[in-house]
């Protein structure tokens, strides 16, 4: 199953938002985009992060999964010293859960208005 978010990166680079194969959801690195396909929270890494946990929550939801069964995060961001304000979107959504997740630092994303792009993997029980 394939799902998509709309962004127009889908196209170009040719992927899905998600794919869902058998009980495992794989979600595309997620970028902080708006529903008209622009940056939102400009130089805000806690809100961009936010954005694109909400992004990657709904592709999960669409293949059939829930946030309780996303077994790991990746958060990529250009600035490794503001990881807390991404940190903090994590939390936020993941509560308690908390799947295995990585942090990491990059050179820079497709748009340079981009702080922070994300990425998970689900096994739906």
């Amino acid at each position: 199953m394939k799902i998509s978010s709309g962004s127009p990166f889908e196209a170009l680079c040719g992927l899905s938002r998600a794919r869902r194969v058998g009980n495992v959801i794989a979600v595309s690195g997620t970028a902080p985009l708006g529903p008209d396909g622009k940056t939102v929270h400009v130089d805000d890494v806690y809100g961009q992060t936010k954005r694109c946990l909400d992004i990657m929550r709904d592709a999960i939801e669409a293949a059939g999964g829930r946030l309780d069964q996303v077994t790991r995060t990746r958060v990529m961001l250009c600035d490794m010293e503001r990881w807390r304000d991404a940190a903090r979107a994590h939390v936020e959504i993941f509560g308690e859960h908390g799947p295995a997740s990585t942090f990491v630092e990059v050179n820079q994303f497709i748009d340079p208005e981009w702080l922070v792009e994300t990425e998970a993997d689900c096994v739906v029980t």
